[in-house]
């Protein structure tokens, strides 16, 4: 099977004789936990803007639109799976703020200086620590948008939400103004 073909999750392994939906399911079931929370982020904001995919890891960017945008997507919520102590603080880390920054390019296989993304989504999930999880309530999530040129000039590579909003980036939800 080619490296990049997209699996259905009937696929079995060999020798294990499981299928690959186990996986899945064992490996991604929890959409609060950070790690499964970014890659649906990055998913809603695929199939927002009519990105066909598969998801290149490490690549500069998230997603790349029909048109050639780009777009980096950065996550963050007010609850985890693990019991928060103290007000949650929303912040998004990994920013080309930082001089030096460089960045992995898949189309070119090299590593050069941070790719700027032509849009930077700040998706942010709200359901709080106290309110029941669910991860398929897509109400629950809000979108803030910010050109790349405007995350660069901040200079920053970790901001927090408030500084999102201070910059313009307002919160909209999936296909809708809210």
């Amino acid at each position: 099977m080619p490296e990049d073909a997209r699996l259905t999750g009937d696929e079995r392994f060999t020798v294990l004789d499981a299928p690959v939906r186990e996986f899945w399911a064992y490996a991604l079931s929890s959409l609060q936990a950070n790690t499964a929370r970014g890659l649906l982020a990055e998913y809603l904001v695929a199939k927002a803007v009519g990105a066909a995919g598969p998801r290149v890891e490490w690549d500069a960017f998230d997603v790349l639109t029909p048109e050639g945008t780009t777009i980096e997507v950065k996550t963050s919520g007010y609850s985890q799976v693990w019991l928060r102590t103290g007000a949650p603080v929303i912040s998004f880390s990994g920013l080309p703020g930082r001089p030096g920054k460089r960045s992995w390019h898949a189309a070119t296989n090299t590593m050069g200086p941070a790719h700027i993304a032509d849009v930077y989504v700040f998706a942010v999930h709200t359901t709080t620590q106290d309110e029941p999880y669910d991860g398929l309530d897509i109400a629950k999530w809000q979108f803030y948008v910010l050109s790349g040129e405007t995350v660069m000039a901040t200079g920053q590579g970790t901001m927090r939400l408030s500084t999102v909003e201070r910059l313009g980036g307002r919160a909209v939800a999936l296909g809708r103004p809210s």
